[in-house]
């Protein structure tokens, strides 16, 4: 069963940067695509980053184009979240999740405060 472990929420000044890690494990990920989304409360959820496995092909969000970076470590099966310049309406609920067809895998979460 696949399993994702989001860390590396926190506080944070606006301005500052913060990197998200996203465990995952119970399965070989070749094949799949790993992807970041976020929720800010009161708003529907949004997508973050993408990165396919096995190229590493990568997709982002317009709203962290520039600001943000995913990258993945094969022999750990992490998959990180690099975020630099946050704002404020960065703050949001973290989610990993994984997919072959549809983003079916999904983690618990991990909260980034970004204080103005």
């Amino acid at each position: 069963q696949v399993q994702l472990v989001e860390s590396g929420g926190g506080l944070v000044q606006a301005g500052g940067s913060l990197r998200l890690s996203c465990a995952a494990s119970g399965r070989t990920f070749s094949g799949y695509s790993i992807g970041w989304f976020r929720q800010a409360p009161g708003k529907e959820r949004e997508f973050v980053a993408a990165i396919r496995w096995n190229s590493g092909g990568i997709y982002y969000g317009d709203s962290v184009k520039g600001r943000f970076t995913i990258s993945r470590d094969n022999a750990k099966n992490t998959i990180y979240l690099q975020m630099n310049s946050l704002t404020p309406e960065d703050t949001a609920v973290y989610y990993c999740a994984a997919r072959t067809t549809d983003w079916n895998f999904w983690g618990k979460g991990t909260l980034v405060t970004v204080s103005s």
